[in-house]
């Protein structure tokens, strides 16, 4: 692949909702270029970008693909990211380092949940943005309709650039607005007279044309309020640079499958899309991607945003002050690669076998050093329990997790030692059981998903005083050990330990046993097992015994004197209760709050946020695990939501008694 200069490179992000074709019409993109012999299928798992065994099995995009191809003299990078929501993490990785983005919608389906999301990441990014309408050849394909949708649902000045001839069996090609022609057929197309019966509409988009035209420059502004003509050349360059300054959103239409309209949606990328800015700064480049290749070792995939990215060299990782050694630089398409000497400020490219770089890190020069703005991904809210099946699968896990994790920052993975269990916390089912799935065949590693336990916690609500007695003195040396013990709540504290002995009843060198033993007996409450917390102990009165009186003994005394005091201090047991803000559209804020009553939850209010409502309240943590599914169903995949521990509380009666019989019935299970 040439090595090309930054003026002749567009870096453009493919984005959509699932099952809008974008895959295909990348495809397509490549397919004209001459790259390909003949065009893939999604069906048959073919695709070029579609290429991970995960993606062909589900026939859905699950990693952000590197598609590159040279049309015109210009090499454009194609980003063909996910389309579902669970993968969302991939998208904001490749717009954070896209120039522009392309949004593919169905001329059938129109505007769905996915499009509008990632509009607010380009939002985000600030960034330039074109539509293509896909799937005109299909049943109740309406161009003018998913024009009409585009309009309400974003605040953008859409403008028709290429129309469609036809729809579904009628549609034969596409006429090209700004230069007043069509093309029939597949591929390149064969220009023809543009059609009679178009000529109104064409004469109506063209005026908005050159509206959005002069928009992009002041002179133009002028001359075209003046009711002069614009240049064909001051029209291209006063769009391009509408483009650019989002003042404008062209749209075009075509099929992808039926590769019809595509070689002029080529043309318009090259011509109107806006390069890379040129960095004149020392070397610096961003990664935005990583993967854990079996064959080739881990791989970074980067942006160069200024001075060139050198093979055969050593560069400095700013983010986390270690120098890497570079290898070979590869150029990527799909799953090929070939090997580059040098890559210019704005294109893309991948380094392999580094020590210490992850997604997100800067490589720059080491006497010259630089961080570039990371990305930030989405917070993950699905968990499950994972439990290797085999002993050996349990020796594989931890090297096999953190190669996953090397991968995708939005999995998040914990051992919680409360409740024993190592949790899997991802972006939804589909991300969750992919990551599994990749566990088992990438690394050999096979698990078990479960439900998460929840942390509870026992406490004390009333003082009490109490004897334990550790006696044992029949033959040889004996244990003895004997304190009184005064227990009383304490929510500010864990645990507090305090000694009041008088008179040398207990020797001080038995004080740490009756604190150690009193610690051991906290981690297992007398209710159902949890650890107990919230509670002060004090020793005040015991005795001892001159030969055999012990440590141990006296370990053991502290214990027995716990357990009858807990369970005479009025025992209750204790939730985690989480802060949760949830992000939604208005119109679901009544659904999510009657939600929020159903779980025993306590919302604290509401405020707006943007074109958005922030709902926030406090809900047991047993009600949220599965909230990310119970949210997306709700509001048609339009909410986010985060939380974060707030405090323990105490549980209703009628649960408590559920989890406490529940409890001791798995305890007796295990034995």
């Amino acid at each position: 692949m040439k090595n090309y200069q930054t003026a002749q490179i567009r870096n453009l992000g493919v984005v959509a909702h699932g099952g809008s074709g974008k895959t295909s019409l990348v495809e397509a993109m490549l397919f004209n270029t001459g790259i390909l012999s003949r065009l893939g299928r999604v069906e048959d798992g073919t695709t070029t970008s579609d290429y991970h065994p995960e993606e062909i099995a589900r026939q859905i995009t699950v990693h952000t693909s590197l598609v590159p191809c040279e049309w015109n003299g210009v090499k454009i990078n194609l980003l063909d990211t996910p389309g579902f929501s669970d993968f969302i993490g991939e998208v904001k990785g490749a717009l954070r380092v896209a120039d522009s983005s392309m949004f593919v919608v169905s001329a059938v389906d129109g505007v769905e949940v996915q499009h509008e999301v990632i509009w607010d990441i380009a939002d985000e990014y600030d960034l330039p943005r074109i539509v293509f309408i896909n799937k005109m050849d299909r049943e109740n394909a309406n161009f003018e309709r998913v024009l009409d949708d585009l309009k309400s649902k974003f605040k953008a000045n859409f403008v028709p650039v290429q129309i469609p001839i036809g729809s579904f069996n009628t549609f034969s090609g596409v006429v090209d607005i700004i230069n007043n022609k069509a093309y029939t057929g597949v591929g390149k197309g064969e220009e023809t007279a543009v059609p009679a019966e178009l000529e109104d509409e064409i004469a109506q988009y063209r005026e908005q044309l050159l509206e959005a035209a002069a928009e992009g420059d002041d002179d133009l502004t002028m001359k075209y309020l003046e009711g002069e003509e614009l240049t064909p050349e001051e029209i291209k360059d006063g769009l391009r640079k509408s483009i650019e300054l989002r003042k404008v959103v062209p749209v075009l239409a075509g099929s992808a499958t039926k590769n019809i309209g595509v070689a002029k949606l080529n043309d318009f990328v090259t011509d109107y899309l806006p390069a890379p800015k040129e960095g004149d700064g020392p070397m610096a480049a961003l990664v935005f991607k990583t993967i854990a290749d079996p064959y080739v070792g881990k791989m970074n995939f980067l942006r160069v945003y200024s001075g060139t990215f050198k093979s055969d060299s050593t560069v400095l990782n700013s983010k986390k002050g270690k120098t890497e050694r570079i290898g070979n630089v590869l150029f990527v398409r799909g799953k090929n690669t070939v090997t580059t000497e040098a890559v210019h400020s704005g294109d893309l490219a991948v380094v392999v076998k580094l020590q210490d770089t992850g997604t997100g890190d800067t490589l720059c020069e080491k006497d010259k050093p630089v961080t570039l703005e990371g990305i930030e991904f989405p917070v993950p809210t699905l968990t499950v329990a994972i439990n290797p099946k085999s002993k050996n699968d349990e020796d594989k896990l931890g090297d096999a997790i953190s190669k996953l994790l090397e991968e995708d920052p939005t999995m998040h993975v914990e051992k919680n030692t409360e409740t024993k269990q190592t949790l899997l916390t991802g972006m939804g089912e589909l991300h969750i059981n992919t990551m599994v799935e990749k566990l088992k065949r990438k690394y050999g590693v096979d698990v078990v998903m479960t439900d998460p336990k929840v942390p509870y916690r026992e406490t004390i609500r009333a003082k009490v005083e109490v004897e334990g007695k550790h006696k044992k003195q029949s033959g040889g040396r004996g244990q003895y050990g004997h304190v009184w013990i005064r227990f009383e709540p304490c929510p500010e504290e864990d645990f507090v330990f305090e000694e009041d002995i008088f008179g040398g009843s207990v020797p001080k060198q038995y004080f740490p046993a009756v604190e150690k033993g009193l610690r051991e007996a906290l981690t297992d409450g007398v209710l159902a097992g949890y650890p107990t917390t919230g509670i002060k102990a004090t020793l005040y009165d015991g005795s001892y015994h001159n030969v055999d009186s012990s440590e141990l003994a006296f370990k053991i005394a502290a214990s027995l004197a716990f357990k009858k005091g807990a369970l005479q201090a009025k025992p209750v047991l204790l939730e985690p209760i989480m802060n949760v803000e949830v992000v939604v559209p208005e119109n679901f804020m009544g659904d999510i709050i009657s939600d929020f009553n159903t779980k025993r939850g306590r919302v604290l209010g509401t405020e707006s946020a943007g074109r958005l409502t922030k709902i926030k309240a406090n809900v047991p943590l047993s009600e949220m695990y599965r909230y990310a599914i119970d949210l997306k169903s709700m509001t048609q995949g339009r909410g986010a939501f985060t939380m974060e521990f707030y405090s323990y509380e105490e549980v209703p009666g009628r649960q408590s008694e559920e989890i406490i019989k529940k409890a001791k019935a798995e305890a007796e299970a295990e034995k």
